[in-house]
């Protein structure tokens, strides 16, 4: 059976690598806002080009965090926030972009996808932009980046910050410029299976506003420069010293190792030539990573159960869009007189499937998934 990702065969990639960093980490007898924290934060603020990198124990931390340095919320009335703030963000992305919106007492405002490239539509975002906006968050799925010229048009009109989400887009760029700089700040996820992943949670915020920085590294220590004097509501969100050296790692190799991921891709797009699968759109100004392989087909379960048949194991991403959240039924929904609100990411949630692509994948399994689909 072929899996949809192997950890420990991206781990061997790189074994002897990643165990010597772990043991001086843990040999360092210092594990908490120590020199790896520092070196990986200097490391991947100058791999993107931006000023400042603040490491955090996750990516949706790092979400939660970056609203709040920007005052966005009740959570920051302190700072100039209402209860009214709105945050423009895609209806189709994982959950996690919303609760950054919303555990800081902000609502999410919705705008819908676009067919081709599965992204937040620029298109649609003016027309929800209200006097109560106060940030639009784009997000970099399956390893492309948004329309950042777009988003960044409209932002300047509206003098609006932009928030990045750029947990699934580690290298990728827009026009040649790195996704995660394109905005205000941005916040990335660590997780094991992105393209820089680490051994366990983590995450970072990036930004090249000092200020912001200044508050991000408050905020993720209790909300205290000095110990025991607490400014803001904050949280222990802090990147622990493993997890830094385990990353510097994984950062040295980020682009062998999309590389890998982008032969694969061109692989598949090459290969697979089924009518009944609509393969990925490209934009030609984006440079993408392909995190996900992501692949529209007619019946979902149908095609699932033809590639478990075939000994190809694919996930979905994502079957239930934020709006549709048994979480926020009370608070927002995407149906309105039994029509849903955002028909691109109904149809995308419905209608997705992902084909296995990680670095250290054999390109046997490659041609496997190939027959596989073409198959079907």
């Amino acid at each position: 059976m072929i899996e949809y990702t192997s950890l420990l065969k991206n781990y061997n990639l790189f074994k002897d690598e990643y165990e010597e960093a772990s043991l001086r980490a843990l040999r360092s007898g210092w594990y908490i806002l120590g020199p790896e924290l520092e070196g990986f934060e200097k490391a991947f603020a100058k791999y993107l080009g931006v000023k400042h990198c603040i490491g955090m124990n996750s990516g949706t931390d790092a979400l939660i965090l970056a609203v709040r340095a920007l005052g966005i919320g009740s959570m920051n009335s302190d700072m100039g926030g209402s209860e009214y703030d709105e945050v423009i963000v895609p209806a189709g992305t994982y959950i996690a972009s919303v609760l950054g919106i919303t555990e800081n007492g902000a609502k999410p405002v919705y705008v819908d996808c676009d067919a081709d490239t599965l992204l937040i539509n620029p298109k649609l975002i003016e027309n929800a932009i209200t006097e109560h906006t106060k940030a639009i968050l784009p997000v970099h799925l399956y390893g492309q980046s948004c329309n950042m010229d777009a988003i960044r048009a409209i932002a300047v009109r509206h003098n609006l910050p932009i928030l990045e989400d750029c947990a699934q887009c580690h290298g990728s760029k827009w026009n040649e410029i790195m996704a995660g700089t394109g905005g205000t700040l941005a916040a990335f996820s660590f997780y094991p299976t992105k393209p820089l992943g680490a051994l366990g949670d983590a995450g970072a915020v990036v930004t090249n506003d000092d200020e912001i920085a200044d508050k991000l590294r408050m905020l993720r220590n209790y909300g205290s420069r000095v110990k025991y004097h607490n400014e803001s509501i904050g949280r222990n969100s802090r990147l622990d010293e493993v997890q830094a050296a385990c990353l510097y790692v994984g950062l040295k190799h980020l682009d062998d190792t999309n590389q890998i991921r982008i032969k694969i891709a061109e692989k598949y797009l090459t290969l697979i030539r089924n009518p009944k699968v609509k393969l990925p759109y490209k934009d030609p100004h984006a440079t993408h990573v392909y995190h996900l392989f992501p692949v529209i087909v007619d019946d979902q379960k149908k095609f699932q159960s033809h590639m478990e048949k075939a000994g190809v194991k694919t996930q979905v991403h994502y079957p239930i869009p934020p709006y549709a959240a048994e979480c926020y039924q009370n608070t927002f929904a995407g149906v309105e007189n039994g029509e849903t609100l955002y028909p691109n990411a109904d149809y995308i949630a419905k209608h997705e499937v992902s084909l296995p692509i990680y670095s250290g994948m054999d390109m046997e399994d490659v041609e496997v998934v190939i027959k596989a689909v073409n198959n079907y």
